[in-house]
């Protein structure tokens, strides 16, 4: 495999990561869970993170086709997806982050499920409109057979990384405290500011070439 086309997965792999920000979702993974057994604990780590890989493996091989179904053009989706990585971007440095992954009813709608695992964890805390819109763009962008199994391995990867740090969550959330979380939310935000200002400057490029 190209050195290329491994910078490629290495620039989805750490936007996904700060689109994520699983060290930033750990803390509610702990309080959803913390009823239940380690056994019990961990399944729901399992259950949260295939799910992740089904909902953007499916983003992946779908999501062109969902786009000109409704005729929308990927430099219009890159710009759309762009606009909101930074909305979400801006709300983690500032520490709202929680307010714009779920809002009030879908937190009290799962509170009495029993499934944690698929809502809210995996969505929409994890595959949300940030990381399905990061997918679809990739994916877009990088249509091989080669780079689309790349990513789809890639979101494997992402999503194995995430299990290992909700095995261990309740250790990490201990050791860091909130001072380190926050820390290290504002820093992912950081680095989805720049990733969406990137998507945006890609689609305008396109759409208005005259301007950029």
């Amino acid at each position: 495999m190209q050195a290329i086309e491994i910078g490629i997965f290495l620039h989805f792999f750490v936007g996904l990561f700060a689109t994520v920000n699983p060290v930033g979702i750990m803390p509610v993974f702990v309080s959803l869970t913390g009823s239940m057994t380690p056994e019990e604990r961990n399944k729901t780590a399992l259950t949260t993170n295939t799910a992740v890989v089904i909902i953007l493996v499916v983003a992946l091989v779908a999501g062109q086709h969902l786009l000109d179904l409704f005729s929308i053009s990927i430099d219009s989706f890159r710009v759309a997806g762009g606009l909101l990585l930074l909305s979400i971007a801006f709300s983690m440095m500032s520490g709202k982050i929680g307010e714009v992954k779920q809002n009030k009813e879908e937190k009290s709608e799962s509170a009495i499920r029993e499934q944690v695992g698929v809502v809210p964890l995996a969505m929409p805390l994890m595959a949300g409109p940030g990381a399905i819109s990061s997918t679809i763009v990739y994916g877009s962008k990088y249509p091989t057979m080669t780079s689309t199994i790349g990513i789809a391995i890639t979101i494997v990867v992402f999503a194995f990384g995430c299990w290992l740090l909700f095995r261990s969550a309740p250790l990490i959330v201990r050791f860091l405290g909130q001072t380190g979380i926050n820390v290290i939310t504002r820093i992912m935000g950081l680095i989805l500011a720049a990733l969406g200002i990137e998507f945006i400057i890609n689609g305008l490029k396109v759409m208005l070439p005259g301007l950029v």
